[in-house]
């Protein structure tokens, strides 16, 4: 499916993609799904045809969270939890990476760390000569720092990197009321000012990431990446999912 505006160009130039670890693997299960992966590069591949510039930001929960080894009477330190649930967030991009060159993508993996035997430093004026030359770049293991969560990455990767739109795949279909795998009851919206996602302590992102994009406008878009061409469509300015901004009218 290849999705059309009216004048066939995405409405913006660059974006930064934010893809939590469970796009990996299926519904509640752990490891890397080799389809769930496939899933993602198609949908990524057929955004980036449309010569948008595109980053994209991985997390790791597939895998590893670091919160499983902060319960008392761990032996894991917590800031040794962090850097574990980062190099998870490696393992998944390399999966993707090889995926979406089996599609015949130009990509690039960076991390946080340094790796140099599996990936590109992080250095913004390289990823940003990456994206000018039509690369989709990787980005893993967050910002190199414990403490700083995935989401809170990809909002200072995409203000780094002057992105349009901070793009945030979920498995549902946007932003609620309420957690609607629990509350058949609760309402999606279109629209939200970043004030009542934190005013509500709406779960979009955590609050340093909203925090982050509040202060230089940097609009979020919450969609669900398990609906087929949706991606695309987010790429595009359709609108799929919720919008944070500034003002709602």
């Amino acid at each position: 499916m290849t999705v059309q505006t009216s004048d066939g160009k995405p409405v913006h130039k660059r974006i930064v993609l934010k893809i939590s670890g469970e796009g990996f693997v299926q519904a509640n299960e752990r490891g890397i799904a080799i389809d769930s992966v496939l899933h993602i590069a198609r949908q990524t591949y057929e955004a980036s045809k449309h010569g948008v510039e595109l980053a994209v930001v991985i997390g790791g929960g597939n895998i590893l969270r670091g919160a499983q080894f902060t319960k008392t009477g761990s032996c894991v330190g917590e800031a040794t939890a962090h850097y574990m649930g980062m190099l998870a967030t490696v393992m998944n991009g390399l999966a993707l990476q090889d995926a979406l060159e089996s599609l015949g993508c130009d990509t690039r993996l960076m991390t946080a760390i340094k790796m140099d035997g599996v990936a590109e430093q992080y250095i913004r004026r390289r990823a940003r000569r990456h994206l000018e030359k039509g690369r989709i770049i990787i980005l893993a293991a967050g910002t190199g720092s414990p403490f700083v969560t995935t989401d809170t990455a990809a909002a200072q990767r995409a203000l780094e990197l002057e992105a349009d739109c901070l793009l945030k795949a979920t498995r549902v279909d946007g932003v609620y009321s309420d957690d609607p795998e629990k509350n058949a009851h609760a309402v999606l919206y279109d629209v939200l000012t970043y004030d009542q996602v934190l005013r509500q302590n709406l779960m979009v992102m955590d609050s340093e990431a909203i925090a982050k994009c509040m202060e230089h406008n940097m609009p979020i878009r919450v969609f669900n990446f398990r609906s087929d061409g949706n991606i695309e469509k987010a790429v595009l300015g359709y609108p799929v999912g919720t919008l944070v901004c500034r003002e709602t009218s």
